[in-house]
């Protein structure tokens, strides 16, 4: 393809085992209604939504049931009709397996919508159609559920922005719920990106899609028809689907140490928060469903575009149930993803994969040896960070000298753990040297907040006194201030204490 030609590679990834085939030969599933619907207030980066129901309240589909807290925050909704039963701490799909607070909604089974109305976006305010989508619960759903619409918000400076880029390499093994959704529904992933155009208005709209996916480019190109907006096919080398190596893919520029893509004047956003933007602004809908991949050793792999809230166990049961041998249940692709700790977690909106794993689908469990300094870490790791060094200082709790070898430039792909002889866990090391990092930041600013409040009492206190003293003066004019001075001694007319006596 001559789209290929245009190309700027980056430096490491991998050629892994796709396992694309297993799951996209069908379409896209609708979910079953499940009888009872958890939904967490926590399914964004940034702060937890409030709650806005109790037990007890009767919801309708697309109601706001979680109200964004500060800038970086994402509404919540309930995904059907029903009866909140709790709003209380459950089980959610995260690594730690630690609950978060979550509506339970018992369905009622008639899927009664709230009223919905299209946005004509084209007559409003930047702000008023950012707010729009804030309210709809648009997050990236390729896996970081960032809000979307702080993403479509570059302070005024939409006319810098050269380039906006549009996410369909899904580059990860086992993963195919972007594929289906690009052959399905082209136009209305288009029609969000419309939207997006229009808030940040680029002078390029390109849209990344890996070579193995003909289907979803063909799509993608016929929908594009008229547009202007161009498909670029993208070799199948993993991870081309992260954020900072797509940019270099399609532009040729390195995104800033520690920066954003914004930085060098690119955004980008994924195709399936493209169609939920397409949802939210032509008919009204917020964001309640995602299609997600079930695969693995599942009976029936598949997609299935499933409410938010619904448990993993009536996916996986949905699709034939698991079949013998299951060793492990992963959220995400095996690169990338984690363990979970149950079945019964919710789906969540940065849930784009549920793979049971079997120990054929699994790395051997193989003994750690120590690091024999081969660099193969180094020529893979797509990030071109030296992965040897940062282990080191990770290991070492050096953070200072982790940070130095560019520690948060790590996108934690998972490259350097695969190709390394010795079976180090890389990655490990290096989320518990950020998390430390990130533990220590909170206690200092702790501390700092601890200093000053303790500083703002000794001032209140100081205040306080001269208030009272002022108020001293005022009651009696004329007189000297009450101010202390040298005590008298004796021998300058001060009487003996020892010589005085009672009257």
């Amino acid at each position: 393809m001559n789209a290929l030609k245009r190309l700027f590679p980056f430096h490491g990834g991998l050629k892994t085992v796709r396992h694309k085939a297993e799951s996209n030969q069908s379409p896209i599933q609708p979910g079953i209604l499940p009888a009872r619907l958890t939904v967490p207030l926590r399914q964004h980066i940034g702060a937890m939504a409030k709650p806005r129901v109790q037990p007890g309240d009767r919801v309708l589909k697309g109601q706001m049931i979680g109200q964004p807290e500060g800038y970086i925050s994402a509404a919540i909704h309930a995904p059907t009709s029903g009866v909140v039963t709790a709003v209380e701490s459950r089980p959610v799909p995260h690594p730690s397996g630690l609950p978060d607070l979550c509506v339970v909604i018992d369905s009622d089974g008639e899927e009664r919508w709230m009223d919905r109305q299209p946005v004509d976006y084209r007559a409003l305010h930047p702000s008023e159609l950012r707010n729009v989508l804030r309210n709809a619960g648009i997050v990236g759903l390729g896996g970081a559920a960032f809000p979307s619409a702080v993403k479509l918000n570059l302070g005024g400076q939409s006319e810098w922005l050269e380039t906006l880029i549009l996410n369909g390499a899904e580059c990860e093994p086992w993963i195919t719920c972007d594929d289906r959704l690009m052959r399905e529904r082209a136009a209305g992933i288009v029609a969000g990106l419309r939207v997006m155009a229009h808030l940040l208005e680029p002078r390029e709209v390109l849209i990344g899609i890996e070579a193995d996916k003909p289907e979803a480019i063909a799509a993608m190109t016929d929908a594009c028809a008229g547009t202007g907006y161009e498909v670029r096919p993208i070799p199948t080398r993993y991870p081309s689907g992260s954020g900072k190596q797509l940019v270099k893919l399609l532009t040729g520029k390195e995104t800033p140490v520690e920066g954003l893509p914004v930085d060098v004047g690119v955004q980008c956003f994924n195709v399936a928060t493209a169609y939920t933007v397409h949802r939210a602004i032509d008919h009204g809908e917020p964001l309640i469903s995602r299609v997600v991949t079930v695969t693995g050793h599942v009976r029936q792999p598949g997609n299935i575009e499933a409410l938010l809230g619904t448990p993993f166990a009536q996916l996986v049961e949905q699709c034939g149930g698991y079949r013998d041998g299951v060793e492990r249940l992963i959220m995400g692709g095996p690169m990338m993803g984690f363990a979970l700790h149950s079945d019964e977690v919710p789906l969540t909106k940065a849930a784009n994969c549920i793979l049971a794993a079997s120990a054929a689908e699994l790395a051997p469990e193989q003994s750690v040896m120590p690091c024999i300094r081969c660099g193969a870490c180094v020529e893979a790791c797509p990030a071109d960070l030296l992965p040897q060094q940062l282990y080191w200082h990770a290991r070492a709790r050096e953070f200072d000298k982790a940070r130095d070898y560019h520690l948060f430039s790590c996108i934690e792909c998972g490259c350097c753990s695969y190709v390394c002889p010795s079976h180090i866990p890389l990655v490990q090391y290096y989320r518990y040297a950020k998390n430390e990092i990130w533990a220590q930041e909170k206690e200092k600013e702790k501390a700092e907040l601890a200093r000053r409040r303790h500083q703002a009492r000794l001032e209140r206190l100081e205040r306080e006194k001269q208030e009272r003293e002022a108020k001293l003066r005022q009651k009696a004019p004329g007189k000297a201030p009450l101010t202390p001075g040298p005590s008298p001694t004796r021998g300058e007319g001060s009487p003996d204490p020892a010589s005085s006596s009672n009257p």
